[in-house]
């Protein structure tokens, strides 16, 4: 994020939380890639920390493989539409194709939180609007920033957590 003051442009970096998901292939392998592909541009992003993989439950549409997940905070100057158009630009480097919702997916990255940015634009909302349901972002999310509190509910992440993994089928795998 850029902005100028008196003349001179000076340069934010965000603190961002990119969750990834994968059901298809090699899903370790493709969750593996894809935080290799977010921290091989450091002109855009920085991977910052990765929590570990969790193999977890399908969420939505619940008759297909299980997921493997991961967090990754980053470093960013990328706007948040930009953002969207970087991951997206990764989803399809690594052959995703457009199915069903919730559908099978070799990756899947989505924005968490973005600094304590709310956002609300045409393709993109900030906060995930429901990454409180989700235990498989919540569970590797708390590994990496338990502290980081949700900018709407006011929350940190761990009382999030706490909330959802419980019954949540959310299984450390390294």
């Amino acid at each position: 994020m850029a902005f100028t003051v008196h003349g001179s442009r000076f340069t934010v970096l965000m603190r961002v939380f990119i969750s990834i998901g994968s059901n298809a292939g090699d899903r370790e392998a493709n969750c593996l890639k894809a935080v290799e592909l977010l921290g091989a541009n450091v002109r855009k992003a920085r991977v910052v920390k990765r929590s570990s993989l969790y193999e977890t439950e399908p969420w939505g549409l619940i008759d297909q493989e299980k997921f493997i997940n991961s967090v990754v905070e980053m470093s960013t100057a990328l706007e948040p539409d930009a953002l969207l158009e970087f991951l997206k630009s990764i989803e399809s480097t690594m052959g995703r194709r457009i199915t069903r919702r919730w559908g099978e997916r070799i990756i899947d990255l989505d924005i968490i939180f973005y600094g304590g940015l709310v956002y609300n634009g045409t393709e993109l909302v900030i906060p995930h609007p429901f990454v409180h349901e989700r235990a498989f972002v919540l569970v590797p999310l708390e590994e990496i920033a338990p502290e980081f509190v949700h900018p709407v509910s006011g929350k940190t992440v761990a009382a999030l957590a706490r909330v959802v993994s419980f019954a949540a089928g959310v299984r450390r795998i390294n």
